[in-house]
């Protein structure tokens, strides 16, 4: 009886590490993902008003952005009006990287998640 009861809180305890764990990656996962499209979305914007990119903040974040905006880079065409520009690609790199988090996210829980028995 008492190796039943030994076992059972083991097992407990190992069901909850995993519950723990896979919150927490799930909440990582999704703070990372914040992070980019926020990163994204102010490139989008400061784009769009025509901010000075020669301007120290604009130059950082569009060279941090870059690396992740590059893969759609020439997808489809940048519609610009005198230095306003709507950078689509950037917009799509967005729509791409929120899936592919979701599916990171859905992927931890299928991996990860044990149920309560």
């Amino acid at each position: 009886m008492s190796e039943n009861v030994q076992n059972s809180v083991v097992e407990t305890t190992d069901v909850q590490q995993r519950r723990v764990f896979t919150f927490k990656a799930t909440q990582l996962i999704w703070l990372l993902l914040g992070i980019l499209e926020a990163l994204l979305g102010l490139r989008i914007f400061l784009k769009l008003i025509g901010a000075n990119p020669v301007n120290p903040f604009a130059a950082f974040l569009y060279k941090l952005t870059e690396l992740f905006v590059f893969p759609f880079t020439g997808l489809t065409s940048t519609p610009a009006v005198g230095n306003m520009v709507l950078e689509i690609s950037t917009l799509i790199a967005m729509l791409v990287y929120g899936l592919i988090g979701w599916v990171a996210e859905r992927l931890v829980w299928l991996i990860f998640y044990k149920p309560k028995v």
